[in-house]
């Protein structure tokens, strides 16, 4: 095993690499889709390339393009995709101890790289030390490294699927894609109780708020299953 005294940043930026690859395999089908699905809503190609650069979410991303077919405001779009992307608050709280001494920029760089996908290997790999300066010396780079192979791997896969939505006759409606690929997001990911009853929430409240304009349906039915979650995780309310 690898101790703090022997690492170097070169070294932890490379395991962070390694430990990011294996989770690629699920990225890149689902980058692919999102530029397929960003050409079908009308985005033009640059538009699209631009959002996975600087939105860099792809649950977001691929909301916000769901709202633009759907010819929903702008102030919609954005504060929908800023409640479902909450989560990174409790993430970079969760971050936070160990990057407490680094610079600035080094702060923001790691801001702009946090993803459910980098954060899961970040963390771990942070926890398999203390929280002293020693520990978590280099470990930063490890962050980096982790977040750079996610970011490049997901503007590669947007690129592909952006060239395959321009190929694709618009007479294919691929309207059913964006359900399976949150589908394929949200069940892998729902072992509790918590997470069961929120999904269920969320599911039952956007289907009765459907008919609210500008679809706001979809921005009550996040507020609800986050309550729902929060309510059910912290033990104010229990089933059976």
């Amino acid at each position: 095993m690898t101790t703090a005294s022997q690492t170097t940043p070169r070294r932890e930026f490379i395991y962070g690499i390694r430990a990011e690859l294996p989770i690629l395999i699920g990225v890149v089908p689902f980058g692919m889709i999102y530029g397929v699905l960003a050409i079908g809503a009308g985005l033009p190609p640059l538009a699209a390339q631009a959002m996975s650069a600087i939105v860099f979410a792809g649950s977001a991303q691929i909301l916000a393009t769901g709202l633009y077919a759907a010819g929903a405001p702008g102030v919609v779009i954005v504060l929908t995709t800023g409640v479902v992307n909450l989560r990174h608050a409790l993430y970079s709280a969760s971050i936070a101890p160990y990057t407490r001494r680094l610079s600035l920029a080094w702060k923001g760089l790691l801001a702009y790289l946090l993803t459910d996908e980098a954060y899961a290997v970040t963390i771990t790999h942070y926890h398999a030390g203390g929280t002293d300066a020693e520990a978590i010396q280099y470990k930063h780079w490890f962050f980096l490294g982790a977040g750079l192979a996610l970011w490049s791997a997901w503007q590669a896969s947007t690129a592909v699927g952006i060239l395959l939505g321009a190929l694709i006759p618009s007479s294919w409606s691929l309207d059913f894609t964006l359900a399976l690929t949150f589908i394929a997001l949200v069940v892998p990911n729902i072992k509790d109780w918590a997470g069961l009853l929120a999904a269920l929430a969320a599911g039952g409240m956007a289907v009765l708020a459907a008919g609210l304009p500008y679809k706001l349906g979809l921005v009550v039915a996040s507020l609800v299953g986050i309550l729902i979650g929060m309510l059910v995780e912290g033990g104010r309310w229990r089933s059976g």
